[in-house]
């Protein structure tokens, strides 16, 4: 499968009234096909800047922003989604992405990104770079890098079923799923450089994981968890010594 390709983000905010039909499909598509929860709607802001930050255990989560959102967002997410159902790389295609190459951080997304929030735009983001788990893992340093040069808020958002719902439905079930929007919080600073920054993006990141492990089960908080035996359930991340195509790195690997 192609690489998602690399669109400047005022063009993808030319496609508003396609999104706005896709918001309003997945209304009807998460009433017919899933029993949904939202809770904490009030929660969203009025206006950015504003990272809206999730758990991603599945290619649903995508979907599921859009359904959660009350304004059209822009996303960071991987440029080649490996093993996924073909209707569910259509809709961030259809959407519009700013692609990250995995294991490579990649200056374009970053960029694109920085602009959206700079005129208080939302960015969504998952912290943690890849729906390759069922259980929380270290946020990669892209989020809290945007946090920090951008000083956006951020908002945590606990996806819970939503690697079930194919499973579900392969049996003619609607399964159960929950939306669970956290309160903003931040913005966030940094002082220092190299190693040290890396290291206050590294604290950063563990914040934003915790606020979103707040809004999740127990069993499914990986690497935050105080049982032993679940943090031993929670993958490493698999692209740390992999790199996806052949896009130049950042500062902050």
């Amino acid at each position: 499968m192609k690489p998602i390709q690399k669109i400047p983000v005022e063009e993808l905010q030319k496609r508003r009234p396609l999104r706005r039909f896709m918001q309003w499909l997945s209304k009807a598509a998460f009433q017919l096909l899933t029993n949904l929860e939202i809770e904490g709607e009030e929660n969203f802001p009025q206006t950015g800047p504003l990272l809206m930050v999730g758990n991603h255990f599945s290619m649903v989560d995508v979907a599921a922003f859009v359904r959660a959102a009350p304004y059209p967002v822009e996303f960071i997410g991987g440029a080649v989604a490996a093993n996924a159902p073909a209707l569910m790389t259509l809709i961030p295609r259809l959407w519009g992405v700013l692609p990250v190459f995995r294991g490579t951080g990649s200056h374009f997304a970053l960029r694109e990104a920085q602009k959206v929030l700079k005129n208080k735009g939302v960015v969504a983001i998952f912290p943690e770079g890849g729906s390759h788990a069922r259980q929380l893992r270290p946020a990669r340093p892209g989020t809290a890098f945007l946090a920090v040069h951008s000083n956006a808020r951020i908002l945590p958002v606990g996806l819970i079923g939503m690697d079930e719902v194919f499973e579900h439905l392969a049996r003619f079930k609607k399964a159960r799923i929950q939306i669970r929007i956290g309160k903003p919080f931040g913005p966030f600073k940094v002082t220092g450089r190299g190693r040290e920054k890396r290291r206050q993006l590294d604290e950063i990141g563990d914040k934003i994981m915790h606020e979103i492990a707040a809004l999740l089960p127990e069993d499914k908080h990986g690497y935050l968890s105080d049982n032993p035996e679940i943090r031993a359930k929670a993958l490493e991340y698999p692209w740390a010594n992999q790199i996806e195509g052949n896009v130049a790195g950042t500062n902050i690997r």
